[in-house]
């Protein structure tokens, strides 16, 4: 897996940093072609000669290098290092480093590539207990796992300070595996090819208060995304109302209603190679929205809701499909759940359906991971166990490279 690729390996300030001369000893081990990059910190725990002898190339970090030698055509040693990486691994990962990820902050060679970088980004956080579970750690760590970079859980254990906890480098070999995992789901396959992805809830307005929506939380959707833009796809994500933040090289639509999620995906479906609709689409909406909020006992009569069908964007998308693009539809279903879904590929001339149930425990809303079965319209049907949505992602993405 990592012979003759090109690995970038960023260091930050912490005393951890003297463990990641194993990782670069390692790689090169390995087979991989390694860079190493360092902020200033990191120079005061180990020095760049070490890294140097080690790696076999001279250790990079200043911003205003100009040794053309290093550079490509480009001419511009961030944006040069970017592109020649197929991983970077930064390692310790600070919580200064995090932060200033988080933010889009760039005042180092290493923060600078870290936001010209299109490729996988593997983050090992490593700090001092107190600081790993401060919450605006914790807040800065899930926001990137949701952007789709790669995180490797610290250990727990002894720190230098003395402090006990959550915190410690991980092992070498664990990060290697987190390297070897991330490159072959970033393979690159699907290069050149446009996706269109829908995600999440709509919501259906009563008044301009309240609303008829479901529980979706968006992130099988948004996980299918992450991982068709870590192969190589040009990815349209349109969402419903979600609390999740865009996933690394991924243009995204915003939309709230079900109408509103019709009209998007309908400019974009005519380029598209492929449409994988993850969103929960509304049934149903208000036949009339009030202007204004409805007070509560503002008359003595009940308030009744007179529902109608919201557009059905699945089935027009079937009715009007041509031969070249790929339609994938979702079913979550808590009854009968292989006839309906089955029922639901045939009817809205589906090439692939993916069934999930509530019946099923690491499944349903708001989780990380998922329970699944893909079935096709030849008859086939493969039941997959409990995995990762980022996971599930990649073997939808499978079964849609055979079908491109």
């Amino acid at each position: 897996m990592l012979r003759g690729k090109h690995i970038l390996v960023g260091v930050t300030g912490g005393i951890a940093a003297y463990k990641v001369c194993y990782l670069v000893r390692d790689l090169k081990r390995a087979g991989a072609d390694v860079k190493v990059v360092m902020t200033e910190a990191a120079t005061k725990f180990v020095t760049p000669l070490t890294f140097s002898a080690l790696s076999g190339h001279a250790v990079l970090g200043n911003i205003w290098a100009t040794d053309q030698s290093t550079l490509s055509s480009i001419g511009t040693q961030h944006v040069d290092l970017a592109n020649w990486a197929d991983a970077y691994v930064i390692a310790p990962a600070s919580a200064n480093t995090l932060a200033k990820i988080t933010y889009g902050l760039s005042d180092n060679l290493l923060t600078i590539v870290a936001l010209a970088s299109r490729g996988p980004i593997i983050l090992a956080p490593t700090m001092d207990a107190d600081m790993y579970i401060n919450p605006v750690t914790q807040q800065n760590v899930t926001r990137l796992q949701e952007r789709g970079f790669f995180i490797v859980p610290p250990e727990e254990g002894e720190h230098a300070s003395g402090l006990k906890g959550p915190g410690r480098l991980p092992e070498i070999r664990a990060i290697i595996e987190t390297i070897e995992r991330v490159l072959d789901k970033a393979s690159r396959d699907l290069k050149g090819k446009k996706i269109l992805v829908t995600a999440g809830p709509t919501f259906e307005a009563i008044d301009p208060v309240r609303y008829i929506g479901n529980r979706s939380s968006g992130k099988m959707g948004f996980a299918i995304a992450n991982a068709a833009a870590l192969r190589g796809a040009t990815v349209t994500l349109v969402s419903g109302p979600v609390h999740l933040e865009t996933p690394r090289n991924v243009e995204r639509v915003d939309v709230e209603s079900a109408e509103q999620m019709h009209d998007a995906v309908f400019k974009c479906v005519a380029t598209s190679d492929a449409v994988i609709m993850a969103a929960a689409v509304a049934d149903y909406a208000p036949e009339r929205s009030a202007k204004t909020k409805i007070k509560k006992g503002a008359t003595n009569k009940p308030v009744s809701l007179q529902l109608v069908e919201t557009p059905d964007i699945l089935n027009a998308l079937g009715q009007k499909k041509n031969k070249r693009t790929i339609l994938i539809g979702f079913a979550l279903e808590t009854d009968n759940e292989l006839r309906n879904a089955q029922e639901k590929l045939k009817t809205k001339n589906l090439d692939l359906i993916v069934l999930n149930s509530l019946k099923d425990k690491g499944a349903g809303f708001g989780v990380d991971t998922n329970v699944v079965t893909i079935l096709d319209k030849k008859g086939k049907t493969a039941k997959l166990p409990l995995m990762s949505k980022l996971d599930v992602a990649n073997e939808i993405l499978n079964r849609l490279k055979g079908l491109l």
